[in-house]
């Protein structure tokens, strides 16, 4: 029925913006693990109605970045070090299955005009990282991959890669903000910034070396993240 489609979009539209916008604030930082609101603080934010933002919030629930309190309202999930260890073997062992997919089909002319659209996106997302642009980085290394994850022609294992990756940004960024908001850390040149080799080892049809990249990228990463903890 014509009548009821529109509302019904309408909402679901709503609930994903917010939803999107409240992942964006906890990526900035400005939703700090632990920080607890309520659907009336949000709705009263944003302007919006209370239902699609409770709607927002268990979404979000759901994905494992925020946690449900029946009578304190939600509060943004605190992760642990342990956790972003399991985060990077998990979306490891996804990639190495899409790597290993597109060698096999690289030579598909779609494959390979769809690998040079991504690699520009590592091209900007290795430049934020030399920057130590935060923010900006974030935002095209979660599009590189989200990407790249498409060309395997699977949207659920896409969206759980996805997931995935920003659930590992939340933990990361926890230390990463204290160590530039708090302590005046520079993060120039600490960022894993190799983004086009990956696409490069891809167009090659050389899985291994793609999975080398990945594994250097996560020794990386976890580096970076345990000693800025430490600090």
């Amino acid at each position: 029925m014509p009548g009821t489609d529109g509302p019904a979009v309408i909402r679901s539209t709503l609930r994903q913006q917010i939803a999107d916008a409240l992942r964006d604030e906890v990526l900035a930082g400005r939703l700090e693990p632990g920080q607890e609101f309520t659907v009336k603080e949000i709705a009263e934010q944003y302007g919006v109605s209370a239902t699609p933002v409770r709607e927002a919030l268990v979404n979000l629930t759901a994905q494992g970045l925020l946690d449900a309190d029946q009578h304190r309202g939600f509060r943004v999930h605190e992760h642990t070090l342990d956790d972003y260890r399991s985060m990077l073997e998990a979306r490891s062992l996804v990639a190495d299955g899409i790597f290993r997919d597109l060698a096999a089909h690289g030579a598909r002319r779609d494959v390979a005009d769809a690998l040079f659209s991504v690699r520009r996106r590592g091209e900007e997302a290795a430049r934020a990282a030399c920057a130590g642009d935060l923010t900006v980085l974030i935002g095209y290394d979660l599009r590189f991959w989200r990407e790249l994850s498409a060309l395997f022609g699977n949207p659920y294992l896409s969206d759980f890669l996805h997931r995935l990756r920003v659930k590992s940004w939340v933990c990361a960024v926890t230390h990463l903000r204290r160590w530039t908001d708090i302590k005046g850390g520079d993060l120039r040149g600490l960022l894993w910034s190799r983004h086009t080799e990956l696409v490069d080892a891809l167009v090659r049809r050389d899985p291994e070396a793609a999975h080398a990249i990945v594994v250097e990228y996560n020794a990386h990463s976890l580096s970076l993240i345990e000693r800025l903890a430490a600090a």
